[in-house]
């Protein structure tokens, strides 16, 4: 159940991207924005321990890419819509690769 996972204990700092982004405020902007889309993009009976595992995929993912600030809104919804309808296959390579 969605509204069991509160989305405010996974959302970043500047202080969480200050170690691999030039413009901490601006990176942690945008890894919000993908964690707020992931979590409004879920549907509302989806299963805790997967709505949990695909916003920590979602932190894992972006929070090293060096680019998320400059990274459009309209990129993060298409890399949204590709995470959603492609969780089971992207969660199987994730285990696979440790």
């Amino acid at each position: 159940m969605k509204q069991l996972v509160d989305i405010h204990t996974i959302l970043s700092t500047w202080q969480d991207m200050e170690d691999v982004h030039e413009y901490p405020d601006a990176a942690s902007e945008k890894l919000n924005m993908a964690l707020h889309m992931v979590y409004d993009n879920a549907a509302d009976d989806i299963d805790t321990q997967i709505l949990n595992n695909m916003l920590a995929y979602t932190w894992k993912f972006w929070h090293v890419d060096r680019n998320l600030a400059d990274i459009e809104e309209d990129d993060l919804v298409d890399w949204v819509d590709h995470l959603m309808a492609n969780w089971d296959d992207i969660e199987s390579e994730d285990e696979s690769n440790g």
